[in-house]
């Protein structure tokens, strides 16, 4: 019963997953009311950028600064991501527009200009927050369909084209949309809008925040006096902050307010990547069903009805059934990858299931970071019980070693990449760099937690009972004859990686496009049918080439079998090369070198989820057809 429900619930999610927009998102989060005059206050979030990549402390330039800066408490996701989220001179009343309201004034150093220009050159965006709601700038497009669109945070400012001056934009128009309810009296905001100016405000006398500007009128809305230029950075120039509030009342319901910054007009394309996945799916299964049901079925059939003398004139898989168990070289790293592959996939699988079902919304900040974290400590368990399962079928008797490499060498080398990227965003005092104390809590989740669980899972995995291979191993090797070139590791390997790729390729460019071009992403729907007909095609990939390998009387199945699904991590790697030259304006680099080696990560934890799926496969096909037959 319980499975049931837990299907039911699945399947509702997973439909609720793939719609664009859905309004439904991260269970018990209740809504705010506010009542007419309750005050609103607007937090601040790193600036940033995609042609850099380095998130920035809002702060870090010379803006408006509160008397005491508070900083929220912060997840593990949102540390690692480098949001510093905290208080700002920015508030309102609810239901109570102001306009040109000052927040404060200063006077630019050389230092504090030269910041600012950087960051205009860099592209900079300011993120804000109100009510949890991220700041976003409407613009409309200006091709045929005229759709607006939102982009997250405003521009620090811009630069002449013809003067080559910089210019901030030292004025905002904020735009607080409200679902009223009649009931209460109250209402919730469902909107948050900004629009950003550039003014060079001017006045007779400076008298605080109570100061009357000549550069704009107080009215329900701002007017710009005419002639009025934009405020240009420059040191010991004097900039004004200023900014406009205005409530609009909206149909928006609280639970759908985040459609407008996940709705997306591209869904016809992730259905298209869903349906270019099935048809390689359909491609693949084709050809296993032909094998299985046709080739296979025929050959055991054969083989079981021939005497034993004439068994040895026959050719193909049968023949090397006594060395198609036979151990491989390096047994103890193919278990430790095994593991790993299970771990990884583990924490994916898991970690979309949550997704999927609402639980890891943008709404929650962090959340699918830390859940990943989390996920992938206590997926140690999984990772030392498959590795030292398989360790012992190989008659392996040192499992405490094996336990170790599979703790060790993956995160190991994930760890030394993330703490030299880490050195580089701190050398370049990004707000993205990782403080000692959340670096000194991932070192205790993976010494605490997941190095034990390994090693629990490890002695689990060696303790228990050992599955009988269905044919005996000859102690002498069987000769492999020459192998038609098709058949050798970098043909097959170039072959069945290429498939997988292809199942999932579509979907990658937006993934790539919601990590390094600061868009959300929460089509999580789409991700798991894609993730789930990648597993397929990686397991039939395997199976397939494993089939034709075997026919040709090689029985080193164990390594290629990893290595022809997980091959299509190359193919991963190589899209990512496109994609920053074709997609990315990053030149810095720094930036550079972050984008590779994180681009390196993904890489490499692809390619050892895929090939385990692909070892899982092809170790299921030769269990099962050489117990299928009879041999005396």
């Amino acid at each position: 019963m319980i499975s049931c429900y837990f299907c039911a619930v699945l399947v509702v999610g997973l439909v609720i997953g793939v719609s664009p927009a859905n309004g439904f998102y991260l269970p018990g989060v209740a809504p705010r009311d506010f009542r007419k005059g309750e005050t609103l206050e607007v937090k601040v979030n790193k600036l940033t950028s995609t042609k850099t990549q380095l998130p920035y402390d809002y702060y870090f330039l010379n803006y408006c600064t509160p008397s005491k800066i508070k900083n929220r408490a912060e997840n593990m996701g949102e540390v690692l991501r480098g949001d510093r989220i905290e208080n700002s001179v920015y508030s309102f009343s609810m239901r109570q527009p102001e306009s040109c309201k000052i927040a404060c004034h200063v006077n630019l150093s050389e230092a504090s200009a030269k910041n600012f220009r950087k960051k205009i050159n860099g592209d900079y965006r300011v993120n804000m927050i109100l009510d949890n709601l991220p700041v976003a700038v409407l613009w409309q497009r200006m091709d045929r369909t005229k759709q607006k669109i939102y982009e997250r945070g405003f521009r620090v400012g811009f630069k002449g084209k013809d003067s080559g001056k910089y210019y901030i934009n030292n004025h905002l128009n904020f735009k607080v949309k409200y679902h009223f309810d009649p009931d209460d009296g109250t209402a919730r905001v469902v909107g948050f809008e900004v629009t950003p100016l550039s003014i060079n405000h001017q006045y007779k006398k400076w008298n605080g925040n109570n100061t009357k500007l000549s550069t704009c009128k107080t009215s329900s809305q701002t007017v710009l006096r005419s002639g009025i230029h934009p405020q240009e950075i420059e040191s010991g120039k004097e900039i004004v902050f200023t900014y406009d509030i205005y409530f609009e009342s909206s149909d928006i319901r609280w639970a759908s307010r985040w459609d407008t910054y996940l709705l997306m007009n591209n869904s016809q394309i992730h259905w298209f990547s869903i349906i270019n996945s099935l048809m390689i799916v359909v491609f693949l299964s084709g050809m296993v069903a032909v094998i299985m049901l046709r080739t296979l079925y025929r050959d055991i059939t054969n083989y079981n009805q021939l005497e034993h003398d004439e068994m040895q004139d026959e050719t193909g898989w049968k023949l090397v059934h006594a060395d198609v168990f036979r151990p491989p070289n390096n047994c103890k790293l193919l278990c430790v990858y095994l593991g790993t592959g299970i771990q990884v996939f583990g924490m994916a699988f898991v970690t979309m299931i949550f997704a999927v079902l609402g639980f890891l919304s943008p709404s929650n900040r962090g959340g699918l970071m830390t859940a990943m974290v989390f996920l992938w400590v206590f997926m140690g368990l999984f990772a030392g019980y498959s590795s030292g399962n398989l360790y012992k079928k190989f008659d392996g008797a040192d499992w405490k070693t094996t336990s170790l490499k599979t703790a060790f060498m993956f995160p190991g080398v994930l760890f030394a990449i993330f703490f030299i990227l880490n050195a580089l965003i701190w050398g370049q005092k990004s707000s993205g760099a990782v403080p000692f104390g959340t670096m000194f809590a991932l070192v205790f989740l993976w010494f605490g937690i997941s190095l034990p669980l390994v090693f629990l899972g490890s002695f689990l995995g060696f303790k228990t009972s050992r599955t009988e291979n269905p044919v005996r191993t000859n102690k002498i090797p069987r000769p492999i004859p020459m192998q038609p070139w098709y058949i050798k590791p970098i043909p097959t390997m170039l072959f069945g990686g290429l498939l997988p790729f292809g199942a999932v390729f579509v979907e990658l460019f937006f993934i790539l496009t919601s990590v390094w071009l600061n868009q959300f992403y929460y089509i999580f729907g789409f991700l798991f049918l894609v993730f789930v007909i990648l597993l397929i095609t990686c397991a039939e990939v395997a199976i397939v080439a494993c089939y034709f390998q075997l026919c040709c009387e090689d029985y080193r199945w164990w390594w290629r079998s990893f290595m022809t699904s997980g091959a299509s991590a190359v193919y991963l790697f190589l899209y990512s090369i496109f994609y920053f030259f074709t997609k990315l304006e990053i030149t810095d680099l720094v930036s550079g070198i972050l984008y590779f080696g994180y681009m390196f990560i993904i890489a490499y934890a692809f390619f050892i989820v895929t090939g385990a799926t692909g070892f899982c496969g092809s170790f299921w096909f030769v269990h099962k057809i050489y117990s299928s037959v009879k041999i005396d």
